[in-house]
């Protein structure tokens, strides 16, 4: 069959109770490709909301979670809470929390490795900088990212690998699709060499970096890229044509 076609939205921290009800609202009104996997992620205080407000095929992610079940860390989120909501999804190691919030790439697989063994499934962020891009350094990057998840990690069903070159996030600059493509291949040749063939051949490879509706149908011909993880165009009503990329 093939690897299922992912689009997940971002929100970030944005929106109040009145705008993504309206968000919603037009994406449930909208015709969604039903051989997509459609993913949102809101912030943490509106995910009961959007839960059960979003129709149900439909996934909700968390933005972050923490790597314990319950205990004094003010703040965080765990993975049990999550599912408590309904919450079937997080993103982890969004090269935002690397950078703002200094999460290290152990720390980022371990909070995968958490996540998955309490039971969610996981969009696991890795990507390079632009001066590391322009030291030639792209593949060493998203290998050692890739490495400490590896180390912890031994079964990627339920993780979806979201490739976001930083210096393409919220800049307006996108990877081209041969860019996007040369990295999406090596990462998928990673996984051959250094999990199996199979979780290679199963494990989605998305992309994200200033993804919208007039980039998106050409970024999704390439072999594999597997999807968009969608962040400032998943507040617009383009979200849905984003989705149907393929049609």
């Amino acid at each position: 069959m093939g690897r299922r076609f992912f689009v997940g939205g971002n929100f970030k921290m944005n929106g109040t109770q009145t705008f993504l009800k309206n968000l919603i609202d037009n994406l449930n009104a909208g015709q969604l490709d039903d051989n997509v996997e459609v993913v949102i992620a809101p912030p943490a205080l509106y995910l009961d909301q959007c839960r059960k407000q979003v129709r149900k095929e439909i996934g909700v992610a968390a933005q972050n979670a923490f790597n314990a079940t319950s205990g004094a860390y003010t703040g965080e989120i765990s993975p049990e809470q999550l599912k408590d909501l309904s919450i079937e999804w997080v993103i982890l190691g969004h090269s935002e929390r690397r950078e703002i919030f200094k999460e290290s790439d152990d720390f980022v697989a371990s909070k995968v490795a958490f996540a998955l063994k309490s039971g969610l499934k996981v969009i696991a962020c890795i990507g390079e900088k632009l001066d590391e891009r322009e030291a030639g350094k792209t593949f060493e990057v998203v290998t050692r990212q890739l490495q400490s998840i590896a180390k912890v990690v031994n079964d990627w069903t339920n993780v979806v690998i979201a490739y976001e070159p930083v210096w393409a996030i919220g800049t307006g600059k996108v990877a081209t699709p041969l860019q996007a493509q040369e990295v999406h291949e090596f990462i998928r040749k990673w996984l051959k060499e250094n999990t199996s063939e199979a979780t290679a051949e199963n494990t989605r490879i998305i992309y994200g970096g200033s993804v919208n509706a007039s980039n998106a149908a050409e970024l999704a011909k390439q072999t594999d890229v597997d999807g968009f993880l969608v962040g400032g165009a998943s507040l617009k009503p383009e979200f849905v044509t984003i989705v149907n990329a393929r049609i």
